[in-house]
């Protein structure tokens, strides 16, 4: 497929959709972003889908050109995690080398790829069904939006991610699963000089679990436990009664949340604060993603559409979810890091780099162009 990226277009577009507020609670700016991709599609002959998430959540959009099974399943998302003001502080700009602004690279660069290549399919009539589905709450787990993902997912032969690639250009086929463990303790207070006795300390309890939780973190099988936020107490001159904390959880082998569990359980049962009472819950937010036999013949069909591409492909882990966790647990061959190439995401820094536009534009036809007829 001989289709180039029109750069300055690109740059212009995706400008108005960066000077947008769209963070995930912002239902209306999450719409207005929507309501861009809804034209577009519809102007290029593709079906349009609105899919209602709930009154939580601004709808998600999805995009076809033929029926299931589809060849490929692209992945996108509206939101960002910038509040609403931010594009007023710092909006869309750009030197020579670099695009900046509150998401540029995570992900309305991405969200723009896949509109790009949906009009250069049908431009060059290129073969193949294809669906692309834009989230509009993927940065705050994708709870409502997920069995609608993973019945799509079914319905497709492999999965394509337009999330960024790394910083060094590196694209993910393997990403940690996401959990949670939400704890809150209830002690009972005292004066903690007068009759500290007569008191239940719930952070004495809290601090047990921080260490017996953290002492699962495991580097070499990917596993980590961090007790990111915490509170409790009401002075220091008080044995405080009431304590919470939540606790980030990162797994790469399936397994190791029954080693989690497990952990709490026993922590539950033996207290190491008599009179303490502890509810505890912990679930995953998202599967691991790891590769399997078929999504490395995917991954050999990526790095052939590279080297047309003049893209040097090559594979790294994460641990950042993406919508990518589902589908690929799903059993899709899935690659991730499809779209433009950048970093900083989520802070005043990032950006994407305009050289590589053309480039990765040209990898993503590719691999599309490819997709059809191969086998997995």
């Amino acid at each position: 497929m001989n289709v180039s990226l029109n750069v300055e277009q690109y740059l212009r577009d995706l400008e108005y959709l960066v000077n947008i507020d769209s963070q995930s609670k912002d239902q209306e700016g999450v719409a207005k972003i929507g309501a861009f991709f809804e034209k577009a599609f519809a102007e290029i002959g593709w079906s349009v889908e609105k899919k209602e998430l709930g009154p939580s959540a601004a709808p998600s959009l999805k995009f076809t050109n033929g029926e299931p099974p589809y060849d490929a399943f692209l992945l996108g998302h509206l939101d960002t995690v910038f509040p609403k003001g931010t594009v007023s502080e710092r909006p869309f700009s750009r030197d020579e080398k670099r695009a900046y602004g509150p998401g540029v690279n995570d992900m309305k660069s991405g969200l723009l790829f896949g509109l790009y290549a949906a009009r250069a399919l049908t431009e060059s009539k290129a073969k193949g069904s294809f669906c692309i589905v834009y989230n509009s709450e993927e940065e705050i787990g994708s709870r409502h939006a997920r069995s609608w993902i993973e019945e799509l997912a079914k319905q497709s032969r492999t999965a394509v991610i337009l999330e960024p690639a790394r910083p060094n250009g590196n694209l993910m086929n393997e990403r940690k699963g996401l959990g949670r463990i939400e704890v809150t303790f209830n002690g009972k207070a005292a004066h903690a000089g007068v009759e500290p006795e007569k008191g239940v300390s719930a952070v004495n309890e809290m601090a047990y679990w921080i260490l017996g939780l953290h002492s699962l973190t495991d580097f070499e099988k990917g596993t980590t436990l961090n007790a990111g936020l915490v509170s409790g107490g009401t002075g220091a001159n008080v044995v405080p009664e009431k304590a919470s904390m939540t606790v980030d959880v990162r797994i790469r082998i399936p397994e190791e949340k029954d080693r989690i569990a497990a952990k709490i359980a026993e922590l539950r049962a033996n207290p190491a604060t008599p009179g303490i009472s502890v509810d505890a819950d912990f679930f995953l937010t998202r599967p691991p993603m790891n590769p399997t036999p078929k999504t490395m013949k995917f991954c050999a069909l990526v790095e052939e559409a590279g080297r047309q591409a003049g893209v040097d492909v090559r594979w790294q882990g994460t641990g950042g979810g993406s919508d990518g966790n589902f589908t690929a647990a799903m059993g899709v061959p899935t690659v991730d890091g499809l779209g433009a190439m950048g970093g900083g995401s989520h802070s005043v820094t990032e950006y994407i780099e305009i050289e590589e536009l053309p480039s990765r534009f040209a990898l993503l036809l590719g691999v599309l162009e490819r997709i059809p007829g191969a086998e997995f």
